[in-house]
């Protein structure tokens, strides 16, 4: 779990996903198409990646991907990312993260 933590704090925003999951790769475009730039760890092509699908669901999060980390707090998944657009409130979340300027 710790190491989870650590590679969400990485960047200002951070993408547990899998190369082969539309749904990541749709909340990946997302976030890119706000101008920021995640740091994407597709879980299938990592060595630790079955370690690392186990602490994310210690962490509580019910699907395994996509996992999105913003401003060192793990957000959720994409149910949450597409919630938080829905309102306006992703936008301000990814400046308040310094992931975004305007």
């Amino acid at each position: 779990m710790e190491m989870v933590m650590k590679m969400g704090a990485q960047s200002p925003v951070v993408i547990f996903s899998r190369s082969t999951c539309c749904i990541s790769h749709t909340i990946e475009t997302l976030i890119r198409n706000f101008g920021a730039n995640p740091i994407v760890y597709e879980l299938d092509r990592l060595q630790n990646g079955k370690e690392l699908e186990r602490a994310l669901v210690d962490l509580g999060c019910q699907q395994i991907v996509p996992v999105v980390f913003i401003g060192n707090e793990l957000v959720g998944g994409s149910n949450e990312i597409m919630s938080l657009n829905i309102r306006d409130k992703l936008k301000q979340l990814l400046i308040k993260a310094n992931a975004i300027w305007v």
